[in-house]
């Protein structure tokens, strides 16, 4: 293929946009040289590219499961992938977000803009996870582009319903996940997080969910957001299950930017029901958010600390003000970031070394120009608040946003140094209904509106975890164990021991 060289109107356009003030008679000669650079695409579209490894055969391609066979409307796809015949997660049945690339199997992603999306390579996950012996049973429903932490801007409708009253959200991108796994379809899930999207449906729909250190499990071949924000990682019904779906997944690969100084542990080994000795730092900005917390929501997270205490874990409060902050911090990030990457950056954008999912990068790139408006409302505003920032004020807030999660980070540090684990809610409240209408306001509402206590730590990069502790009103309520960096052994184990200690 002969990549086409660029007319001089179209190069008057980039010139007006740079403002470099070419002349008609310069735009010529820039035009001639300028073509004549394009000599090196030609060489490049004559050299093989790189994939990711497909090493398993796909014993079902599958189909879009309806009606009773998707009861929770969980799935996005059902199809069959089983992995080695041995290994830690042999027998044990996993379902892939709606963002992980599946060789052969389609990729939606939430949108209309990727329909007819087949990625034709897995993602290092999901090697991971098939070397591990898991078989892969099929991808679970998203929201759009996987940007709303509420989970209700997703395509094709019906979207996944929270498992314990239909009427009420399931909770953010890996809602999918969330309720496969809570209604016993699957035994473990993978679910992505940049603002929650973990956490938040396993606090909403009633499972353990756990994002690592960010860099610990690779995200390559998988959609990304924001670089800085991108995390995946386990979704199952016990810790221990999380634990040994960890122990598969961490480590670095190469490939991934987001990767430094990995460090991994055998975290179900430090798993125990003895916290003799375990500091709990209970951080007061987590809990009565104004305009947010609901008081039994608070109530049972206490309890269930009194509990971590009862098997040996010492709790006292402590503050970290900046957390307040973390919000804010997270939303500069995320305008300007996501709008930069995930969409002028065809998902991948330039700057980084390691795998570039060039086959998504084309269909991406053609089908969001083509099909812009079919971009949600929640992509749609972050774009245009994005766009507007980094164009209007460039990109200074997005820098000072980035230099101030460095101390929110240190702040967290130096309240871990006392403390083991920091605990609060995870989310304020507790699942709340379907908008009653598509409005914008309503839509954004119910999409953004539950990340206070999310977010900040995937400006931080510090492990987090959401535990199931019990029910009001029907409805489930997760408690959030925040540990040191790298050192989810910690998380896994005191949520282990509290699983255990209340039977």
């Amino acid at each position: 293929m002969s990549v086409k060289r660029p007319g001089i109107d179209t190069l008057a356009a980039i010139s007006d946009y740079y403002g470099f003030d070419l002349s008609f008679e310069e735009l010529g000669e820039f035009q001639s040289a300028v073509a004549g650079s394009m000599a090196i695409y030609d060489r490049l579209d004559e050299l093989a590219d790189e994939s990711l490894p497909v090493n398993y055969p796909r014993a079902d391609m599958g189909y879009r499961p309806v009606g009773d066979d998707n009861p929770l409307n969980g799935w996005a796809w059902k199809c069959s992938v089983p992995g080695a015949e041995e290994g830690p997660l042999a027998g044990r049945t996993v379902a892939l977000k709606d963002n992980i690339a599946l060789a052969g199997i389609p990729m939606m992603n939430g949108s209309p803009i990727m329909e007819g999306f087949v990625p034709r390579e897995d993602a290092t996950v999901v090697t991971r996870l098939l070397d591990a012996g898991a078989h892969i049973t099929g991808k679970t429903a998203v929201p759009a582009f996987c940007f709303d932490g509420g989970g209700c801007t997703g395509y094709p409708e019906p979207q996944p319903v929270n498992p314990h009253d239909r009427e009420r959200l399931a909770g953010a991108s890996s809602n999918g996940s969330a309720v496969v796994v809570t209604n016993g379809e699957v035994d473990m899930a993978l679910g992505g997080d940049q603002g929650g999207s973990i956490r938040l449906p396993a606090s909403w729909s009633g499972c353990y969910g756990i994002k690592g250190t960010h860099g610990l499990v690779p995200y390559t071949g998988i959609f990304p957001i924001e670089l800085t924000l991108d995390h995946v990682g386990p979704m199952a019904r016990t810790a221990e299950d999380c634990a040994r779906m960890l122990e598969v997944l961490a480590g670095s690969d190469g490939l991934d930017p987001r990767q430094y100084d990995v460090r991994t542990a055998k975290y179900t080994e430090s798993l125990s029901e003895d916290l003799t000795g375990i500091r709990i730092g209970i951080l007061r900005e987590g809990f009565g958010i104004a305009g947010a917390s609901e008081s039994d929501v608070d109530a049972a997270v206490k309890e269930a600390i009194s509990v971590l205490e009862k098997v040996g874990a010492r709790a006292t409060e402590v503050s970290v003000p900046m957390h307040n902050d973390g919000l804010a911090l997270w939303s500069a990030i995320a305008f300007e970031g996501a709008t930069e990457l995930m969409v002028r950056g065809d998902g991948y954008g330039t700057n980084w070394r390691g795998h570039y999912s060039t086959q998504l990068m084309d269909f991406y790139g053609r089908a969001r120009r083509a099909r812009g408006h079919d971009f949600s409302d929640t992509v749609k505003m972050t774009v245009l608040a994005g766009h507007y920032m980094s164009e209007q004020y460039n990109r200074h807030y997005y820098g000072k946003a980035q230099n101030i999660g460095r101390r929110l980070a240190r702040d967290y540090d130096n309240a871990l140094q006392e403390y083991d684990l920091l605990i609060m809610p995870t989310t304020a409240m507790k699942a709340v209904k379907r908008p009653a209408d598509k409005s914008l306001n309503s839509t954004l509402a119910g999409a953004l509106s539950n990340l206070h206590n999310t977010a900040p730590f995937d400006v931080s990069g510090h492990p987090a975890m959401s535990v199931p502790v019990g029910f009001s009103e029907g409805l489930p309520i997760g408690m959030q164990l925040v540990g040191r960096r790298w050192d989810e052994a910690t998380v896994l184990k005191v949520a282990h021991a509290y699983q255990v200690a209340i039977g």
